[in-house]
């Protein structure tokens, strides 16, 4: 209780206190009034207004920099989804598409989790499911699914580092790497606390 009430304060300040404070005044006359669809409507605009508040937060948990790679914070994407959209989704990049590129995109709810719960559960059955380009590590505690991609043009390998925790994903995705530096990066960014912000 006290996690939503911090938030709910959190978002009075960083989302606006007049946006919040009048779906919450809707939410609460459509509902006193009967009028269900009403009091859904403004309480789901509420939650949106929810996930991008906590967003925000979750941004400035974010490394402003990977190696050389300096963070497009004009670029930040931030989106909340309360009720069919899906929740929270965050994206930060990093350097350019034409040279170098690294993005972090944190989901809630991510349908992909399932699948990626399933490949840590699978059974090698005589190497016959074995992708020779994936493989499971460990971060922070967490299990994640690391891939490798090696660009048939450019002949440079790319990773991408998949991390679920509890009902968010985290996709760190970096060009031109290694598995010790986007381990490393990984390794630097709390999250712990991303997880506990983003359920």
């Amino acid at each position: 209780m006290k996690k939503i009430l911090y938030f709910f304060a959190l978002i009075s300040f960083t989302a606006g206190a007049q946006d919040f404070d009048k779906n919450l005044a809707a939410a609460r006359s459509s509902y006193a009034a009967g009028d269900l669809e009403n009091a859904r409507f403004a309480t789901e605009q509420l939650l949106r207004d929810l996930d991008i508040a906590i967003g925000r937060e979750i941004l400035k948990l974010l490394p402003t920099q990977i190696g050389t790679l300096a963070a497009n914070e004009k670029e930040d994407n931030l989106t909340g989804g309360a009720g069919y959209a899906g929740g929270l989704y965050v994206q930060r990049t990093y350097g350019t598409v034409e040279t170098r590129h690294a993005n972090i995109d944190i989901i809630n709810n991510s349908p992909l989790i399932n699948s990626i719960q399933s490949i840590f559960a699978m059974p090698v059955l005589g190497g016959m499911m074995r992708d020779e380009n994936q493989k499971q590590i460990k971060v922070q505690g967490y299990k994640s699914l690391l891939t490798r991609n090696v660009n048939s043009n450019t002949g440079k390998t790319n990773y991408e580092l998949q991390i679920p925790m509890n009902n968010t994903l985290l996709t760190l995705r970096i060009d031109d790497t290694t598995e010790t530096e986007i381990t490393q990066v990984a390794n630097s960014i709390p999250l712990s606390k991303i997880a506990q912000m983003a359920q």
